[in-house]
């Protein structure tokens, strides 16, 4: 039988790539990078680094970097709550996360954005939980209902209460990641076997150009000793905050990434560290960071190339939409990108359901791309043979009247090669008047309801339940929170 050929978007010559990564290394050496963290400069001064400390900048060494990419894992693995479903995220494999920290959530009913409550929140994780192609949580949505000092571990806590799946997550402030630590481990078992099976992924995201802050900068410290993968998430903007080529934001980008990378490896050697970001092209005419853009999803799809080479796991926010609705904008930005993002084989991800710069979630849109996910998946598993000869002896004794609907053969193949939709039109113009001529929004808040309103299949253990409403309400209290409010249903 002859294997299926994965396709794949490539947009970089081995020789560009060189290039790029020997500029990287030459800013990280001589021009650096401002680290305002005091013992991440302590690390790397102990290695021989040239450290100002009066503008907290550090030169970086290329044999440094070249032996922190050494002790890097090329491959992770993520586990599910239970701890018995893997996920492996390196070489081409590919997962879908929605995409985190909306301060909004699109109303379907009003079609205006609004602050999300704990109800919201819930609603979100309980139906990324039931989405098949969407193979990650998030801490998609920041609930307006309890106080900000709070909010990171109050998202990690409902997305522990109401699903199964690994959490792409992160951490608001320094204090905040103890009490999010000690919810996984809690579910994990304790902190050691976090750190055998991780459950969740922590984004730390450098200031663009060149900095990473005393609170990006610890959360890799402390996420590199604990065990939990680090999520690079460089943030350049042509011609803003990086340079105005695509090339040039290549370069920037791989030094942030690098020396993030660095950072992790002296903490603890073999921490395990994604390639990762969410950069963009500018569009001066508007002031505005355009994730649908095309040059956006190259800078990606490039840069996942450049991971690649240098055998590191990678992520980017790609999937998701500018547009302010489910539109037609909506769905061709999505597209594209999702796509793009698989056949480039970028192992995470981030950005479905996400709308208007990253700011906004939708319930209804996160059902749709879950359906783009889908093709995705679908795409990428190439054309199979099936049968030897291929056609199985079909065309024996075939006539004028011959037909292929009640074959066996195609009872045997059918669902196998295809893919089937739950909201996608595919009636005949009768039918879909008959069925309330529906856009793909309304039949996707019918999904939405009806997922919602089924019982949850899966229930958190009343005692680990328990014990994360505990952790989560001594951090409440250890900061002056009010009392959490009452969850929206019994997960």
């Amino acid at each position: 039988m002859i294997e299926a050929l994965k396709p794949k978007c490539e947009l970089l010559s081995r020789e560009f790539i060189v290039k790029i990564i020997d500029e990287a290394l030459g800013v990280l050496e001589n021009t650096g990078v401002f680290v305002e963290n005091a013992e991440a400069r302590e690390l790397l001064q102990a290695e021989g680094m040239r450290v100002d400390e009066t503008q907290q900048r550090v030169y970086i060494d290329p044999s440094l970097v070249e032996r922190s990419l050494k002790t890097t894992p090329p491959k992770i693995k993520l586990f599910d709550r239970s701890g018995q479903q893997e996920f492996l995220v390196g070489g081409d494999d590919f997962h879908f996360d929605p995409g985190s920290t909306a301060v909004t959530l699109l109303d379907h009913g009003s079609r205006k954005q609004r602050k999300p409550n704990t109800s919201d929140v819930a609603s979100f994780v309980r139906l990324t939980q039931e989405l098949e192609h969407i193979h990650f949580q998030s801490t998609g949505m920041i609930s307006g209902d309890v106080p900000e000092i709070i909010a990171d571990g109050y998202r990690l806590y409902l997305g522990l209460m109401f699903s199964t799946k690994p959490i792409v997550t992160g951490t608001f402030r320094i204090e905040g990641f103890s009490p999010m630590r000690d919810m996984l481990a809690a579910v994990r078992g304790g902190t050691r076997e976090l750190a055998e099976k991780p459950l969740a992924i922590f984004d730390a995201c450098p200031s663009p150009a060149l900095k990473w802050s005393n609170l990006t900068t610890q959360s890799l410290i402390d996420c590199a000793r604990a065990g939990i993968p680090s999520e690079l998430i460089s943030m350049g903007m042509t011609g803003a905050t990086s340079p105005i080529t695509l090339a040039g934001t290549l370069v920037q980008h791989v030094a942030e990434n690098l020396s993030g990378l660095v950072v992790c490896q002296l903490a603890r050697s073999g921490a395990p560290v994604i390639f990762g970001g969410s950069p963009s092209s500018f569009d001066m005419r508007k002031g505005t960071t355009p994730m649908g853009a095309i040059e956006t999803m190259m800078i990606d799809s490039a840069y996942a190339q450049i991971a690649k080479h240098l055998h590191l796991p990678c992520h980017a926010y790609m999937g998701l939409s500018d547009s302010k609705r489910n539109d037609s904008q909506a769905g061709l930005e999505t597209g594209i990108g999702a796509i793009l993002a698989a056949l480039s084989g970028i192992n995470v991800i981030s950005g479905p359901g996400m709308l208007d710069f990253e700011s906004c979630q939708s319930l209804e849109k996160l059902v749709i791309d879950n359906e783009i996910c889908g093709m995705a998946y679908r795409l990428c598993a190439g054309i199979e043979q099936r049968d030897e000869p291929l056609t199985a002896g079909l065309f024996e004794n075939f006539s004028a009247e011959s037909q292929f609907l009640s074959q066996p053969h195609t009872r045997k193949w059918y669902r196998q090669e295809h893919l089937f939709s739950h909201i996608i039109d595919r009636d005949a113009y009768d039918a879909w008047v008959l069925e309330g001529e529906k856009t793909m929004a309304d039949r996707a808040a019918d999904r939405t309801r009806a997922i919602l309103n089924a019982k949850p299949v899966e229930t958190i253990d009343p005692k680990l339940a328990g014990e994360l409403r505990r952790i989560m309400s001594t951090d409440a209290a250890q900061n002056d929170a009010a009392s959490l409010p009452e969850l929206p249903l019994n997960p």
